[in-house]
């Protein structure tokens, strides 16, 4: 492992002089916090792709032997790196996502009518360089990992120096992002279906199937033949900041994140995650702001809602952790966002020895906080009810350091674009106490700010510099 400090660049304006390199991964806390948002990473020109399709894992064109996980853990152990003490937390590894369909692969589950098994529902890259900036201390390092096989660093030094020559030169700019007027989304529900259904699973619910599980509608729209994912980037993370933010380009598939939940940080043998349950829009007026996060905090149904999916996270992260070592250190506190409040848990847990990047995933994937409880019942209703299937919302995004590190979103407020359309879900938990018109106002309310990235009419620049 080597690197060099540079002077401090804007990571956005990193992430558009990278991008020509190819396959480019922006993590990216456009909402900065002095621990959840306090880094953000780019990378590019990744040297190998591990897949998973329906029949299996791949290291790009090569069918790999054995389970998915245990064949990830496989890959990112031939790579093993030791952590450098004073750099960011990621240092090299694999970063990608987690398609919410990959749980089929975990349990036995009901599949969706529009399933595609020739599409890969996981896909992690692998990079062996990578700008890390520090945003609390305004650093930026690259840094350069081994590749298995490699006995000296002279090709990790060669690697850091093409980053710097493409960090020096002026970034072409950014295609159309967005679009006066926006697209023409279409939702999966109409407003009466999708209360409809809620109401189907209150009865799940009273029949004593479920306790809780989320369900979303989906929108499509047709994108214009200019149309550039990372410009509509640039304007969602503006218009949406959040501390999980990422930007990733796949062979034709592009995914534009905005996501305030934590799924899995991992550092050393701790395990961190933290749900997201309870949701209430904000107000301009400061005085009705804080009475509408203060109703959120007393809300029976929300925090009733939120204290079921740790419960099941507590029972999820037991499994691969020490015993009496889970522990919840925030339960049902408030956080505040660009369109909502929310209410935020943390779990908390120790690792046992040897435990694994699958293990942990395998463990605890999909997140409690968008499925429900009892985990795989509600995921088959889930199923049933929203009859298409999730793709990366949902899932998770994040990365998968060389050297054991760990740091995983929940997938939402999050937008794909492939094959000339692009795709945006919203959602929200629903129990015996919602109200069905209330909950299809609230996957508006979560909504509002990513479709207003669609919305802006000035063009996206990442040379303007943070904002």
């Amino acid at each position: 492992m080597v690197y060099d400090e540079i002077a401090p660049l804007a990571p956005e304006i990193a992430a558009a002089r990278l991008r020509p390199l190819g396959g480019l991964a922006y993590l990216d806390s456009a909402m900065r916090h002095e621990t959840l948002g306090r880094y953000s990473y780019v990378a590019a020109a990744p040297f190998a792709a591990f897949t998973v399709d329906g029949e299996g894992a791949m290291l790009d064109d090569r069918r790999l032997e054995g389970a998915p996980l245990a064949a990830l853990d496989a890959v990112l152990a031939q790579h093993r790196q030791p952590t450098v003490p004073g750099l960011p937390p990621f240092q090299g590894g694999a970063v990608g996502f987690i398609g919410y369909e990959f749980a089929r692969h975990l349990e036995r589950l009901t599949a969706p009518a529009d399933l595609d098994p020739a599409q890969p529902s996981l896909r992690f890259d692998l990079y062996d360089t990578v700008l890390a900036c520090d945003l609390a201390e305004d650093r930026a390092f690259l840094i350069g990992a081994r590749r298995a096989g490699e006995t000296d660093d002279g090709s990790a030094r060669a690697r850091i120096a093409r980053f710097r020559a493409a960090l020096e030169r002026e970034a072409p700019p950014p295609g159309i992002g967005a679009r006066p007027g926006g697209l023409d989304w279409r939702s999966n529900f109409f407003a009466d279906d999708y209360r409809a259904a809620i109401q189907r699973v209150r009865d799940y619910i009273l029949a004593g199937d479920i306790y809780q599980a989320n369900v979303a509608q989906t929108f499509r729209a047709a994108l214009p033949d200019d149309f550039d994912p990372f410009g509509l980037y640039l304007r969602l993370r503006r218009t949406n900041a959040a501390p999980f933010g990422a930007y990733l380009e796949h062979d034709g598939l592009a995914i534009a994140s905005s996501s305030p939940e934590r799924f899995l940080k991992r550092d050393g043998d701790m395990v961190e995650t933290r749900p997201i349950k309870g949701t209430a829009k904000r107000s301009p007026d400061p005085v009705e702001d804080r009475a509408l996060a203060e109703a959120l905090l007393a809300s029976e149904k929300d925090r009733a809602e939120n204290v079921m999916i740790v419960d099941l996270l507590r029972n999820d992260i037991s499994r691969v952790c020490t015993a009496s070592s889970v522990e919840v250190p925030v339960l049902c506190g408030l956080e505040s966002y660009a369109s909502v409040h929310h209410l935020v848990s943390v779990v908390t847990g120790q690792l046992r020895p040897g435990t694994t990047a699958g293990d942990l995933i395998g463990a605890t994937f999909p997140g409690g906080s968008i499925t429900g409880a009892p985990k795989i019942r509600a995921m088959d209703i889930i199923t049933e009810i929203e009859n298409t299937a999730r793709g990366p919302y949902c899932g998770a995004i994040g990365y998968l350091g060389f050297d054991g590190a760990m740091d995983l979103n929940i997938a939402i407020r999050t937008v794909s674009f492939a094959r000339g359309m692009a795709r945006l879900s919203a959602g929200g938990g629903i129990t015996v106490l919602s109200d069905p018109a209330a909950e299809y106002e609230e996957t508006f309310t979560k909504a509002t700010r990513v479709f207003a990235a669609f919305e802006a009419d000035d063009t996206a620049s990442a040379e303007d510099g943070p904002r």
